[in-house]
Order: C-alpha cells, then sequence, then structure tokens
C-alpha cells in the first residue's frame, strides 16, 4: 500500500519547498476516500492508473524546448521545468498550481498531485505576443510518468504552445498529464498536443483552462496513442466574454480503449464555447466521445455549439458520440451534432472516378475529415509527422480488414 512516509522522504531528498510539500501530502489523504472520474458508458475502474505499493521516483526535467530563447528571455517569459520553477518563482508557481484542476476533486486528481514527477511551468507577462510558437518534447521516462503542464498568460499576452508526448524508450507503463491554463482577461493561448504513447501504457489525461473575461483558448489535440486512454479535455468560461474553441482528434487501432469527456462550462455571460470532436475507428477498438456542453444561469447572452462524429472503419469497432447540453438560463444560444456511421460513399465515388485508388480515396477522406485539427499544428515538422502517423495507421487497419 502507498505510505506518506515514502512520500515525505521521497519529496525531502528532492529539495522541495515545504508549500509543496504539503500540497503533496494533502493530496495524499484524499486518494482512498475519493471516486474514479465518470466517464458515460465506459469502464476503465480496473487499469493500472495507480501504484498499489510505494515506489521510487524523482524529479525530473525531461522536456526538449524548441523556441528563440533569447527572445523569450527578452520578452520577460519565463519557461522552466516546474520543480525549478516552485524554487526561483513561488509568488507565481504557488498560487497557481492546483487552482484550475483541484488536488481534492477525484481519486485521479488526488495521486496525480502527490506523485507528480515532471513538469514545466510557463509565464507570459501582461501584453507580450509571442508570433512564434514554443514546441516541447516528452519522452516519458519514469514508470509511472506524472507530467504536469502549467501556463499562465496574464493580460492581453498571446502564446501558441505545443506538445509532443513520444515513449521512445518505453519505460513508462502508466501516464499520468496534467495541463493547467490560466487565461487572464484579454489573454490568448493556442493550446497544441500530439500525444503518441506505445500500446503497453496506460494514459490518463486532464487538460483544463480556466478563461476570464475576454480571453480565447483554443485546443488541438491529437490522441495518436496506441495505448488505452481516458481522460478530460475541459474550458472553465468564468469571464464575460471568453472564448473556448476545443477541438480534439482520436484514431484508435487493434483492442485499443479510448474514452474522452471534452467539456466547455459557459459562467461568463456573452461567453463562446465550441466543441468539435472527431474519431476514426479501426479493428476491434473501442472509442467513446462525450461532448458536454453546459450553460449556467447567469452566463446571458451565450453560445454553446458541438459536434462529435465517428466514422467506423471496421464492423468489430464499437464506437459512440455522445452530445449533452446542460442549459440553465433563457437568452441563449445552444446546439449539438452527431454521427456514427462509415466513410461518405459520395466523396468516396467522387475520388475514385477521377481514378484514385479505393483504399487511397479512404485515406483521403478520412484526412480530410480530420483537418479541423491537422491544419491547427502551428509546427509544419510535427503537423507532417502526424500526418506520417495518420498515414500508418490507416494503411495497418486496411491491411488488417483486408486479412480478415
Amino acid at each position: 500500500m502507498l505510505s506518506k512516509e515514502n512520500l515525505l522522504n521521497f519529496s525531502h531528498r528532492n529539495n522541495e519547498p515545504s508549500w509543496l510539500t504539503k500540497l503533496r501530502v494533502e493530496a495524499f489523504e484524499n486518494i482512498y476516500d475519493l471516486q474514479y472520474p465518470r466517464m458515460q458508458r465506459f469502464s476503465y475502474q480496473d487499469w493500472p492508473l495507480i501504484k498499489k505499493e510505494d515506489f521510487a521516483w524523482h524529479n525530473q526535467a525531461d522536456f526538449m524546448l524548441k523556441a528563440d530563447q533569447k527572445e523569450l528571455k527578452k520578452k520577460g517569459i519565463i519557461i522552466t521545468d516546474l520543480f525549478t520553477a516552485s524554487q526561483n518563482y513561488p509568488d507565481l508557481v504557488q498560487p497557481t498550481l492546483a487552482s484550475v484542476i483541484k488536488k481534492d476533486e477525484d481519486k485521479l486528481t488526488a495521486y496525480h498531485y502527490a506523485y507528480l514527477n515532471s513538469g514545466l511551468f510557463l509565464y507570459v507577462p501582461k501584453n507580450t505576443v509571442l508570433d512564434e510558437p514554443i514546441t516541447i518534447s516528452l519522452n516519458p521516462t519514469q514508470d509511472p510518468y506524472i507530467s504536469h503542464i502549467l501556463i499562465v498568460a496574464d493580460n492581453n499576452s498571446q502564446v501558441k504552445f505545443l506538445e509532443e508526448i513520444q515513449n521512445k524508450e518505453e519505460k513508462a507503463k502508466s501516464a499520468s498529464l496534467m495541463v493547467e491554463i490560466l487565461a487572464h482577461p484579454g489573454s490568448h493561448v493556442e493550446f497544441s498536443s500530439l500525444d503518441e504513447l506505445d500500446q503497453e501504457t496506460t494514459l490518463y489525461f486532464n487538460r483544463r483552462a480556466k478563461i476570464e473575461k475576454d480571453a480565447h483558448v483554443e485546443w488541438a489535440i491529437a490522441f495518436m496513442n496506441d495505448s488505452n486512454t481516458i481522460g478530460e479535455l475541459d474550458s472553465e468560461l468564468v469571464g464575460e466574454g471568453s472564448f473556448a474553441n476545443s477541438r480534439a482528434i482520436a484514431v484508435t487501432t487493434g483492442k485499443q480503449k479510448v474514452g474522452i469527456n471534452n467539456r466547455v462550462t459557459n459562467r461568463g455571460p456573452h461567453s463562446t464555447g465550441l466543441i468539435n470532436q472527431r474519431g476514426v475507428l479501426l479493428e476491434n477498438s473501442c472509442l467513446i466521445f462525450n461532448g458536454i456542453g453546459q450553460i449556467v444561469h447567469g452566463a446571458h447572452g451565450s453560445k454553446a455549439d458541438q459536434q462529435n462524429r465517428v466514422l467506423m472503419m471496421s464492423d468489430e469497432a464499437h464506437g459512440d458520440a455522445n452530445p449533452l447540453l446542460l442549459i440553465d438560463e433563457n437568452d441563449v444560444i445552444a446546439a449539438h451534432a452527431a454521427s456514427v456511421g462509415p466513410v461518405d460513399k459520395i466523396q468516396m465515388n467522387y475520388l475514385m472516378s477521377r481514378g484514385i485508388p479505393y483504399d487511397q480515396a479512404q485515406r483521403l477522406v478520412i484526412r480530410g475529415f480530420l483537418g479541423a485539427v491537422l491544419d491547427a499544428i502551428p509546427d509544419k515538422d510535427v503537423r507532417q509527422r502526424m500526418i506520417n502517423i495518420l498515414e500508418r495507421k490507416l494503411i495497418d487497419g486496411q491491411i488488417k480488414c483486408k486479412e480478415n
């Protein structure tokens, strides 16, 4: 069984500030009292997401940064590993860490904060505009791998952030990936991610933004994992005129199981929350998309719109696209759309009538279907790698479909 003594031992060994140790202990004390987060029509509670016995861990800075560091420093932007930031910038990190995603929300958030062993902190000062994207590459090297990205965009700042996650060394068998974005008034944050973990890994993720007055947050997440995956993509529109566009794609293969809650909550008046998630299912895989749009009382003049669409490439796959609207205000606009089905025959016939072979035409249609996220990736090299991964998955799936 996990013990507080072991937790304290490693926290002290890593020379952590007392407030971070306190956060870990408070989170630890909630692990066994809290429930797993709920995922509609999806069971995952028996997955190996939480270690049962004490384990060794160490804090690490495991990211590779692709950006003009002189330009970042010149603009006053802070980007460093989370643990260095907790020592050097406590006035920025202490009040914001665990402020967007709370440590006691459920069993998996408590476990994450208790044992996080990798992380990054990004602070963008007021009125700072960064034109070029900040790109980082993560390579999980611990098991479990518990990574936390904290982004604070101050008033009227603008930043594009792209992360790539790939376990090249195949050491991590359990991964917990969390992102907190605090978008202050007037700020604009574009967050993109290419997730590519192998089938031996089990993944939990939680990415959430708190979006204040007139702030914008754009998500573009590509789940290209081969791993069983469960998690939440969440936008809290707390300020008047705030805006969120939450886009996600997933391609599932083999016997892979993926469950995703994509949630946007309109709390501020005249706020706008958009959801667009699309999935492609191959072989015997399972993909559940839950789109949750909520407009709370008082968020008058707000808009919530969502699209949840799934392409079935195999008769053996199981896919659901579940839209949910929770509206508690009259003066709003809310809509949803959902579909589960095969590749569009009209599009296929059009391409094949121009001499394109069936398999290639099918892949072209699917690329267009997933274009909303593919086109949003700011780094052309990463975008091309994403397309290459997609192409490989589709070709493998087509071959196995013919074999069966």
